[in-house]
């Protein structure tokens, strides 16, 4: 398995961007109060943090000085004080920005999974569900960083910093400009992190997003891998990208080792040169010591904020590379739009229910999978399509339920074309059963009725009994109540099947579209399936896909498609006699018979 080369992880974009940073502030307008409090309260903070070493000064000069006891008890007093104060204020504010990035999480998920169910089928076949997954968690996730512990936070560092500089500057210039002398060697140490620092952390997005596509693909396809024998060569492959990635971050290792502890080297550098220039001006007599330890101390402490900028730096990058993926995703717009409600039938002809007028379809280009289709289903009527693999029969039925929309002709449903539908209303009307039957880790009964609350208790076991699945499900150790797992992997196919069927039941559908619904399963469970989808069909439209004649031999009218058109058309004898492609599919069938085998209800597809 490869073939996980490229992603847009890798357009990593702008490390700031004006276009994406003004989108992003639309999320913290709901909460403009708490930004506004968590902002004064770091600037609170900020400025309690500023008090510590001016006391110090004071206390070394006046107190200590002047062997002032007292005083030197009240300015430890204060000294408390003030760092109790900037604890508890710091505590409040992480409090209301963490609490208000968990809740622009849970608005901006909720936005992009509501995006995703709105896109059309066409989009999921081109986007791996990996990267999809890591829109709604990683990319989030990095949004919140920002939100939480870059935008607000920048504030603090900057006045912080402007604060540091001031008391500097106001205690001494000249010491001030001494150590501010270290701040050409900071800035191109800093340049040289965020250029490095940000094309590693490309590349440990890349790396991620290939290891997040393997496995949902490893995952997904495991009883292949396992039947083909293929475990050690997923292993070799997963250790190749596990250790690509695990590379990509040793490296940022690398980086953060030797620019941290080089902001300290500076740091301590810029502490020497203060201790050397400002000693001297102490024993000349030109500075206080309390003013020495309090320059010492601020010092220490301006150095502290400019590598949280450069972090900050790192948390910017990643969030802009993450809120242009996502608006990406959320810009996105259905190919499949919504239309109008649909108006009434003309009452003068009821029409058929289902029109295929002249349809035209390619999922690429002109490659047309549809050519020129025509035909009608009228109300009650059974129409099964049969054909060789690829010969357009499922892309029919997704055209049907407006999973993509035709180039040429239209579709009509009660005489008015499916874009004039709205989408809800028009599938609301229909229920598809598919061979491969997807349900979903809940109950039974969760799974048959699917949301639908006027769905009761009462009419989900009579749709169970009607279809044969109620006898399983009673043996199931809480009945309908028995939760089934991940896509029903605690049953078997067949029961996967007869649930699905009860699951149309209860919907009471107006059209039954049954796709290779009957395929694999034995001779007893396929008889229960027979019976059940007999139930099934009784007074609705059906539209049948099957491989197998044998269960589609008693429809009231059988399409046969070859290479998107539809060469032949009758019921089963009709067809037979004509001897054509339906005749030779018989052949091929059931070459071996003389007679056709015991025709099942014609919507059992197979």
């Amino acid at each position: 398995m490869t073939g996980h080369e490229f992603h847009e992880e890798e357009a990593l974009g702008k490390a700031y961007d004006a276009r994406l940073m003004k989108r992003l502030l639309t999320y913290l307008h709901p909460h403009r109060g708490v930004v506004v409090a968590a902002v004064l309260l770091l600037m609170a903070t900020s400025l309690l943090e500023l008090t510590g070493p001016y006391l110090t000064k004071i206390a070394i000069d006046r107190m200590i000085a002047n062997k002032d006891t007292p005083g030197l008890i009240r300015i430890a007093g204060l000294y408390f004080g003030a760092l109790m104060m900037s604890l508890l204020l710091g505590y409040a504010q992480t409090y209301l920005t963490q609490r208000m990035g968990q809740e622009i999480m849970v608005r901006l998920r909720a936005q992009i999974f509501d995006h995703l169910q709105r896109l059309h089928i066409g989009f999921f076949d081109r986007n791996p569900v990996g990267r999809l997954i890591t829109r709604l968690t990683s990319d989030v996730e990095a949004l919140n960083e920002m939100f939480t512990s870059g935008v607000v936070a920048i504030f603090g560092d900057v006045i912080t910093l402007l604060g540091i500089m001031g008391v500097l500057l106001a205690l001494d210039w000249k010491l001030a400009l001494v150590s501010f002398a270290v701040l050409p060697l900071l800035f191109a140490l800093s340049l040289w992190f965020r250029n490095h620092v940000r094309e590693n952390y490309r590349q440990i997005r890349i790396r991620l997003a290939r290891i997040n596509a393997f496995l949902q693909e490893a995952i997904t396809g495991m009883s292949v891998l396992q039947v083909m024998n293929h475990e050690e060569r997923s292993r070799k492959e997963f250790d190749r990208l596990n250790r690509a990635h695990t590379d990509a971050h040793l490296q940022s290792i690398f980086y953060y080792a030797t620019f941290y502890p080089a902001v300290e080297l500076f740091s301590s550098l810029a502490l020497a040169l203060v201790i050397w220039v400002g000693g001297g001006q102490v024993i000349q007599g030109a500075l206080t010591l309390g003013s020495l330890v309090a320059f010492l101390q601020y010092v220490r402490r301006f150095y502290r904020p400019i590598q949280d900028l450069s972090e900050k730096y790192n948390i910017l990058q990643g969030a802009m590379a993450a809120s242009e993926r996502i608006f990406q995703l959320l810009d996105t717009e259905p190919s499949v739009a919504d239309g109008p409600a649909a108006a009434a039938a003309p009452a003068d002809e009821e029409p058929p229910l289902i029109e295929f007028d002249h349809v035209w379809f390619a999922y690429h280009g002109e490659d047309w999978v549809l050519r020129d289709v025509s035909f009608r289903a009228r109300r009650g009527e059974s129409l099964a399509m049969v054909g060789a693999t690829g010969s357009g029969k499922t892309t029919t039925m997704s055209l049907l339920m407006r999973f993509y929309d035709v180039q040429k002709g239209r579709i009509l449903v009660d005489g008015r074309d499916v874009r004039l539908w709205p989408q809800k209303a028009l599938r609301r009307r229909m229920c598809l059963v598919l061979q491969d039957v997807f349900l979903f880790s809940g109950s039974v009964a969760e799974n048959i009725r699917m949301g639908n609350e006027g769905i009761d208790d009462a009419t989900v076991e009579t749709a169970s009994r009607n279809v044969n699945a109620h006898g399983f499900v009673e043996r199931m150790a809480e009945g309908y109540a028995s939760r089934l797992g991940e896509r029903g992997a605690s049953i078997s196919t067949g029961q996967k099947q007869l649930l699905s069927f009860a699951r149309a039941l209860a919907h009471d559908p107006e059209i039954l579209i049954l796709d290779e619904a009957t395929s694999n399963v034995d001779t007893e469970t396929e008889i229960l399936i027979q019976q059940a989808v007999s139930r099934l069909m009784e007074g609705r439209t059906s539209l049948v896909v099957a491989h197998r004649l044998s269960t589609v031999a008693s429809a009231d009218r059988i399409l046969v498609m070859h290479r998107g058109q539809i060469r032949e058309e009758g019921t089963h004898q009709e067809l037979l006699k004509l001897r054509g492609l339906y005749y030779k599919l018989y052949q091929l069938q059931y070459r071996d018979q003389e007679t056709v085998p015991a025709a099942g209800p014609a919507s059992a597809a197979s």
